[in-house]
């Protein structure tokens, strides 16, 4: 196979076909493809089974500490947790500040007796501000679990750690090296951790990413592909001025805004599925004062690499078009996560994965979304590993909100196929 290349499962593409797959809202486990489970597997889903309720207890502590991006005390308490936890699975740790917006970056690592080198990856920051854990502590509900960051991504982080436990239960390790980040700053661009990523990426085989499922709600899927982020910005300079005894004297920055934003409308790109939507819009100050500054922010998803150029160019081209003169106007775009594009190392890993998922009687999507995510680091444009494969945390959805659920039955399916793929990658000859 091209690039990455990977051995049929022993019993997995035979149960694809014996059992029809279950929904998403079905038990976990299908009886019939239970029984027809090999011994080696089913070892894997009893342990999974065992770590039901330590995996939800793990979550259920972690939720409960306030850790949005830059609030440090909060990040530094799960950075304990989670070091003390990689420790006591045997992994040598070491911390890499992000000294951009504050928090640290874990880099645990497990020594194998096998050749194939893996690294799991999530982060532990959320989009939630001090006080929400209390204002709004892990609960469960109706099959749901909910909680600041309960999905995105608390759950990828109990994911990985059961799964590593889970290996040592069972004295697994074929792998050579299980490198482990978990990183404090995510939810704003990964500015201290994205270069550090990119290079343990470089020297892995595999990159598995622990992001929940990104599809509609309740999905259960892995992500193939992603968008691209960029950062638009547009500032207006133009005259301050007395806006009843003078007006005429001054150049109004707003209106000049105005007619910017309505000439840059379509800067996106249906057919490629880029989009540019402007969320911020600022200027004047006073109501009486003609305003002389006047801004606004956007934000560019796009898959094709290619966009960011063609966006510059037509944005500096339309601008030339003032409303109002001896205005001066300033398009730019900042670039950010990269796209992790349709590449066929990712689509081999989700085989793979699918086929892990159907020994369970479970039917898994592959999945592209409109998100960004630090799978996009991990990929190497110009190189043929790692494989990266995305969205290996909880299903569940409404992420960022103060509904954030995960279903409680997608736990065990999770950690078997978390624990299954990282034993079958390491089988796999160099």
């Amino acid at each position: 196979m091209n690039g990455f290349p990977l051995k049929p499962l022993c019993c997995g593409a035979a149960l694809a076909a014996m059992f029809a797959a279950a929904p998403v809202t079905a038990e976990p486990v299908a009886s019939e493809a239970d029984q027809a489970l090999a011994d080696a597997d089913r070892a894997v889903l009893d342990a999974a089974e065992r770590h039901e309720e330590p995996l939800l207890e793990t979550l259920e502590t972690l939720v409960n500490i306030d850790s949005g991006t830059t609030y440090e005390p909060g990040l530094a308490e799960v950075e304990a947790i989670l070091d003390e936890r990689l420790r006591e699975l045997g992994a040598e740790v070491e911390t890499h500040p992000s000294e951009e917006l504050g928090g640290n970056t874990l880099v645990g690592t497990l020594e194998g007796s096998g050749e194939r080198d893996i690294m799991l990856m999530i982060h532990y920051d959320t989009v939630f501000g001090e006080g929400t854990a209390a204002e709004r502590p892990y609960r469960t509900e109706d099959g749901r679990a909910f909680g600041p960051g309960v999905g995105d991504a608390k759950g990828g982080v109990a994911i990985i750690l059961h799964s590593l436990a889970i290996l040592e239960e069972l004295e697994y390790d074929g792998y050579g090296t299980l490198t482990v980040v978990f990183n404090p700053d995510e939810e704003q661009g990964s500015l201290g951790s994205r270069e550090l990523i990119q290079q343990l990426a470089a020297e892995q085989d595999a990159v598995l990413v622990f992001e929940p499922t990104l599809g509609e709600d309740g999905m259960d899927a892995v992500t193939i592909v992603t968008k691209g982020i960029n950062y638009a910005s547009l500032e207006v300079t133009g005259r301050a001025s007395h806006a009843g005894s003078a007006p005429d004297e001054g150049r109004n920055a707003v209106m000049e805004l105005s007619h910017q934003l309505l000439q840059l409308s379509d800067l996106g790109d249906p057919d490629k599925e880029t989009t540019l939507n402007w969320t911020v819009v600022e200027g004047g100050g006073t109501r009486n004062i003609i305003p002389e500054r006047a801004r606004a922010e956007g934000d560019m998803r796009y898959f094709e690499a290619d966009e960011y150029d063609r966006v510059t160019e037509e944005a500096n081209e339309i601008i030339a078009n003032r409303l109002i003169e001896d205005t001066e106007v300033e398009f730019r775009l900042e670039r950010g996560r990269p796209p992790l594009p349709e590449n066929p190392q990712t689509q081999e890993l989700a085989e793979v994965a699918k086929e892990i998922y159907a020994e369970l009687g479970l039917e898994l999507d592959a999945v592209e979304i409109g998100g960004g995510t630090d799978a996009a680091y991990a990929y190497q444009p110009d190189a043929e590993r790692p494989a990266v494969l995305e969205s290996l945390g909880l299903v569940g959805g409404r992420y960022h909100s103060s509904d954030e659920f995960v279903e409680l039955h997608s736990v065990v399916p999770r950690l078997y196929l978390a624990t299954r793929l990282i034993m079958e990658l390491s089988e796999e000859a160099p």
